[in-house]
């Protein structure tokens, strides 16, 4: 590392300075570019002032490969700077990050360089969650059930394992007759496109667990896909569609009243719209509750503009009288409501045979990988939260750790998925109980 002249540390702002001190958990959320790496970076040097912490003791996990180094390079060179600093600006640089300035605290901040050094691994603990899978994995291949030496597969083994399962579920699909296998993917594939297929395949892999159990059969992935879409009914959309339309549910007063609106304000006029909006809106109120779905883009034409936009008051268009306006409003929040309903339901119909395949294409991918003994980058999640959390093994792999790890942080915390956060809460529980609380 480089001892040359480096700029001072920026004084901390109040809110910052709280979030550094090391005797508290933080969670710090701020907008892009106003200094969380900074902060981040002076809280484990903050840490790593504290009298009986090592640099062993530290974990701290960023969301990509650039900022683990980012951050590890930005610690390291401001160690390595202090080791020779002049008392002033290694005293400046202190009272920046809120810690102390005596000559015991400068003292033991021009230690830290050789502490990290000489620290089991020859650094700080500094690395991706997935980085720090393989890393745990590793200690305890044969309590994980993996091979010692085992290494996850690249990008290119992952698609490469993709395209291969892809093509095994099609022919698996065509040898036992599920037609269905094939019809969805060719329907998918008119909908998103081939690689919007692959894409989409793909993520259902990331989530094969829930789909596994969420999507039991087809009528499960269609309850999960309304469920998405925030609906809840019975039946098809269709039949939902022909039942929101029946005299039982529509205010057939409003419209007849619209009707009768348009008509008086129309009379007299050379080719009338409030004459023909009013026959439409008659015509359609005569119609059964089938026909009416049928013939629904009249009725909707009648309160909404070409753009779906409402139409309420329009010099020449409507009347515009204000009781004829706030009828309009309701009619055409009605109707829009409607239309909105149509187009979800017809879309969660859509998903759930999507959901279905996806579900199958997981566990062939599944299946293939585990054939040939490979491990994929899911599977070092997967894996390391099942080793943290499950079988009798899990309390003695946590306790070893425990001996190890005693301050986590997290980079972009907001982006760490559930089966992350069950591994740092796996790795954090002993900090809150027993006799690790408080330590």
């Amino acid at each position: 590392m480089s001892n040359s002249p480096q700029k001072p540390l920026p004084p901390m702002t109040d809110a910052q300075v709280a979030a550094v001190v090391p005797d508290r958990d933080v969670w710090l959320s701020a907008s892009a570019g106003s200094g969380k790496t900074q902060v981040l970076s002076a809280r484990v040097i903050r840490l790593l002032l504290e009298p009986g912490v090592r640099p062993e003791n530290l974990l701290c996990l960023t969301f990509t490969k650039a900022a683990a180094a980012e951050m590890a390079d930005r610690i390291n060179h401001r160690l390595a700077y202090w080791v020779q600093a002049k008392g002033g600006d290694l005293g400046a640089d202190l009272q920046a990050i809120g810690a102390d300035i005596s000559p015991d605290g400068k003292a033991r901040a021009r230690k830290l360089f050789a502490q990290v050094l000489d620290a089991p691994g020859g650094g700080l603990q500094i690395m991706t969650i997935h980085s720090f899978c393989q890393s745990l994995l590793s200690s305890f291949p044969e309590e994980a059930g993996l091979l010692p030496g085992f290494e996850p597969i690249d990008d290119r083994a992952v698609a490469e394992l993709h395209s291969d399962a892809l093509s095994e579920l099609v022919q698996a699909a065509d040898r036992d007759g599920r037609d269905w296998v094939i019809t969805n993917l060719q329907d998918m594939s008119l909908l998103l496109g081939e690689d919007g297929v692959r894409h989409y395949l793909r993520r259902c892999v990331a989530q094969g667990d829930a789909l596994e159990r969420l999507v039991p059969d087809d009528k499960g992935a269609l309850v999960l896909a309304r469920r998405i879409m925030g609906l809840e009914f019975e039946g098809t959309a269709a039949d939902e569609m022909v039942r929101r339309c029946d005299d039982a549910v529509i205010d057939r007063q409003m419209l007849s009243q619209l009707a009768d609106m348009n008509d008086v304000w129309g009379k007299g006029k050379a080719d009338s719209r409030g004459c023909k909006r009013a026959c439409i809106i008659r015509n359609w109120l005569n119609l059964d509750s089938n026909q009416r779905v049928e013939r629904f883009a009249d009725i909707l034409g009648c309160f909404t503009k070409v753009d779906g936009d409402p139409l309420v008051s329009s010099r020449g268009y409507t009347p515009l009288d204000s009781e004829y306006a706030v009828l309009a409003i309701e009619a055409s929040d009605w109707l829009i409501s409607l239309k909105t309903f149509r187009n979800t339901a017809e879309y969660a119909e859509r998903l759930a045979p999507a959901l279905l395949t996806g579900k199958v294409y997981a566990a062939q991918y599944r299946e293939l990988k585990h054939a040939r003994g490979l491990v994929d980058f899911d599977d070092l999640i997967s894996r390391a939260a099942d080793l943290l959390s499950k079988g009798g093994m899990a309390e003695w792999v946590r306790y070893k750790l425990d001996r190890k790890i005693d301050h986590i942080l997290i980079d972009e915390a907001q982006d760490t998925n559930e089966a992350q956060w069950k591994i740092v809460e796996a790795l954090s529980d002993d900090f809150y109980s027993g006799a690790g609380a408080g330590n």
